[in-house]
């Protein structure tokens, strides 16, 4: 057992008993006595509020059986939390119904002096997606997808999953290796390694209609996942020079996986080196659509010709 993980063992352990003693200790963990008082002082210099009782039955109690003294907020800190919450109003967030009890909570927290503040607070700040008509901390008008919490809590326990997705009235059944979950454009997106094709697979939340646990079995090991996406990775089919409006375009909006590298000290010439997966059509339209946002002030060193077809078919369709 790790001593971090040991230390909060052991908190647990002695907040639940009356007296305990060193030997106690020493007996429950297999441990060292020398490791066993070092824990002690370490737990007791977090906060845990330990009374050592001297003599020869001697040991130590937790007065009034309680843990960590009561939160303090400095005002600095009350206020970061409260705009975070504000920030975050009409955000599609998972556990967003959480957020009144927490806010009740901190507000329960504070004096009447900070109460007054984040009042103000909520009357002159306004964030995008706030209706200022009705800036009310605790009113929740935009839920994420209800699959959302219930991918998150599976993926806690396990990454290999059976996603169900409903695609243009079709269902379609995907074994995925989770990535990543991130939001994009408004959109929470699902970035899993299929174990069938064995390639990157992008899919909406918005499209699951269910979410379980893949059998072990007909799993690809983390290891050789890796090795896979190292491989089909190594070398970029997307290669661009970006001049000054470009990047300022870059820097608006790019997609997560897209970085770029400066060509001079000014920071007003940049490469831009990236892998695109071609049969992933998702992937390749959003590339297509980002290339013609980043307007024309882009060499395009490299591309595959399926970027190539589509911008071309995409000017077409916008000269008509």
């Amino acid at each position: 057992m790790k001593k971090v993980e040991r230390v909060n063992v052991i908190m647990r352990y002695i907040n639940n008993r009356a007296r305990f003693t060193i030997t106690e200790i020493m007996q429950e963990f297999n441990i060292s006595r020398s490791t066993a008082i070092r824990d002690i002082r370490e737990i007791e210099a977090l906060g845990m509020p330990l009374v050592a009782e001297v003599g020869r039955d001697g040991g130590y109690s937790v007065m009034h059986n309680s843990v960590l003294p009561v939160v303090r907020f400095t005002d600095n800190e009350v206020k970061a939390l409260f705009i975070a919450f504000m920030a975050t109003r009409n955000g599609q967030l998972p556990y967003l119904k959480s957020r009144q009890s927490l806010t009740e909570k901190l507000l329960g927290l504070i004096s009447e002096n900070q109460q007054e503040d984040l009042v103000l607070l909520n009357q002159i700040l306004l964030f995008e997606g706030t209706n200022p008509s009705n800036p009310d901390l605790l009113d929740l008008s935009d839920l994420p997808h209800p699959m959302l919490e219930k991918l998150i809590q599976t993926l806690l326990v396990d990454r290999y999953l059976l996603i169900t997705s409903e695609e243009a009235k079709n269902i379609q059944a995907y074994p995925v290796y989770l990535l990543r979950l991130y939001r994009e454009k408004s959109l929470w997106l699902i970035e899993g390694f299929d174990l069938n094709e064995e390639r990157k697979r992008i899919i909406p939340v918005d499209q699951l209609t269910s979410v379980t646990p893949y059998p072990d079995k007909k799993r690809i090991s983390q290891k050789k996942i890796m090795e896979i996406l190292s491989k089909q990775e190594e070398e970029s089919n997307l290669v661009l020079e970006l001049g000054p409006k470009a990047i300022a375009q870059f820097k608006k909006y790019h997609p997560l996986k897209v970085s770029l590298s400066y060509t001079n000290p000014y920071q007003t010439t940049a490469i831009l080196r990236t892998y695109i997966h071609v049969n992933m059509p998702e992937e390749l339209t959003e590339m297509i659509n980002w290339l013609l946002f980043l307007g024309g002030d882009i060499r395009v060193k490299k591309a595959p010709e399926e970027i190539w077809k589509g911008l071309k078919e995409r000017l077409r369709m916008l000269c008509l």
